[in-house]
């Protein structure tokens, strides 16, 4: 559990969107909106996402849950040498590529101001098949899991507009301090009904979907 409030500055360094389009992937057509290029403008943001912003798979992305999807820019230059390639922002499908908000600090429930939108961490991202697809490497989601590197949603307790270069103001916690790096190796590592299983689903502002998940691993679901 992180106890810890954020010292280091954090700051939206690049605010990308798109709309859903056909990409080419093992000989088939994939429906995607990983596809984001970055907006100089203000956006705004509400419970249902960014504005000229979309997602192809409704049923599994997009929803007051995943209202924008959170990548750190830390992790680039990593991808760059793992896949010999250079990246620009918006390369994972992120909205918000950022500074200052890693996996291992970041907890559920953490609620921030940006711009004059208030958003609040949820869960982590999920990689799915379209990752690999837009990337063009048949290995993304295994190595996504392997590092960790995930990034995050944010639900929006505040419509408002966002800009690239906004700083991220925390505001307070909802929750017991379970990070994103704990959710992570939870799904993908530490399998069964454990302690940390039921700890996590105390998190009263784990998104619904992860929630459901992840209680059916309890043994007594009384």
């Amino acid at each position: 559990m992180n106890t810890s409030t954020h010292t280091t500055e954090a700051r939206l360094l690049s605010l990308n969107t798109g709309m859903p389009v056909h990409i080419e992937w093992n000989g088939k057509s994939v429906y995607t909106g990983y596809v984001k290029t970055p907006v100089h403008k203000p956006l705004f943001m509400s419970e249902n996402g960014i504005e000229t912003d979309g997602q192809g798979d409704l049923k599994n992305h997009g929803g007051p849950d995943k209202a924008a999807c959170v990548y750190s820019a830390q992790h680039y230059p990593w991808w760059s040498q793992e896949m010999n390639r250079p990246f620009e922002v918006g390369a994972f499908g992120e909205n918000f590529t950022v500074s200052g908000l890693l996996e291992q600090d970041v907890c559920i429930g953490d609620v921030y101001t940006i711009g004059t939108a208030i958003v609040q961490v949820s869960q982590p991202r999920q990689p799915c098949f379209k990752l690999s697809a837009h990337l063009e490497r048949q290995q993304m989601i295994v190595r996504v899991r392997e590092t960790g590197y995930s990034g995050f949603y944010f639900r929006v307790l505040q419509s408002g507009e966002v800009t690239a270069g906004d700083t991220f103001q925390w505001n307070r916690r909802e929750g017991h301090g379970t990070t994103i790096a704990e959710c992570n190796r939870l799904l993908y590592h530490e399998k069964g009904d454990t302690p940390a299983l039921r700890s996590v689903l105390e998190e009263p502002a784990l998104a619904s979907s992860l929630r459901k998940h992840l209680s059916k691993r309890l043994v007594d679901k009384v």
